[in-house]
């Protein structure tokens, strides 16, 4: 089963490529944070739930070097 992690990849706190890898490993991060920018301006609340995420989610245990 898999698993949501930050990943080691950050720019701000790892949320969107530990989303990135969760959806798909070959996906890359750029393309989940642009989504995730165009779609905070639809959502400001969007924010929030980034943070929370930030909190909550646990580091990658393994390390993700592309």
């Amino acid at each position: 089963m898999q698993r949501l992690y930050k990943s080691s990849d950050k720019k701000i706190a790892g949320v969107c490529g530990g989303l990135s890898h969760y959806i798909n490993p070959e996906l890359d991060p750029v393309i989940v944070r642009a989504i995730f920018l165009m779609l905070c301006l639809f959502n400001p609340f969007l924010l929030i739930g980034y943070l929370i995420m930030a909190v909550i989610l646990p580091d990658d245990p393994i390390k993700i070097v592309d």
